[in-house]
């Protein structure tokens, strides 16, 4: 038992139970090279279309920065969307949860250039326009989400 405690990778009741430590194997997971895939073609396509939009509406760094604010929006829209409908709605499927979801709305969404556009608004002393770009953003995004996850469900939300 004293050759166990001395071995750092086992510790406290797998020591004293005298177990081995889990194997690497069981405590990684199983890569999916076409999941990979499919994150990584939807993740091609949102930066694309992102990228696209950005270069079309060139803004200057103290203006309401549209590009980013609508492709936000729209990808937290079909996140909501996507996520609601694959869940609940579809036949459970492998890659199309990382194709849309992970892939295809982690690419067109821009959270990253949102906040250089935040700090390039409050270096241009435009605090008012960050305050409201930042609640606006994070107001609009979670609108999105909601009224998605209502259309994928068919719920319509008439106040």
């Amino acid at each position: 038992m004293s050759d166990l405690i001395t071995r750092p990778e086992v510790t406290g009741r797998a020591a004293a139970e005298g177990a081995a430590p889990p194997s690497r194997a069981r405590l990684l997971p199983r890569l999916d090279i076409r999941e990979v895939a499919a994150i990584f073609a939807g993740g091609a396509i949102g930066t694309l279309l992102r990228a696209g939009l950005a270069e079309a509406f060139p803004l200057p760094p103290t203006s309401w920065p549209w590009p980013t604010f609508a492709v936000n929006i729209v990808a937290a829209f079909l996140l909501g969307y996507f996520v609601t409908r694959l869940q609940e709605r579809l036949p459970l499927s492998s890659y199309r949860r990382p194709l849309l979801g992970t892939g295809l709305c982690g690419g067109l969404s821009t959270f990253s250039t949102m906040q250089v556009e935040l700090l390039q608004m409050i270096d241009a002393h435009a605090y008012e326009r960050a305050a409201l770009y930042a609640g606006a953003s994070i107001a609009c995004g979670f609108a999105a989400i909601y009224l998605a996850t209502a259309v994928s469900r068919r719920v319509w939300v008439i106040a």
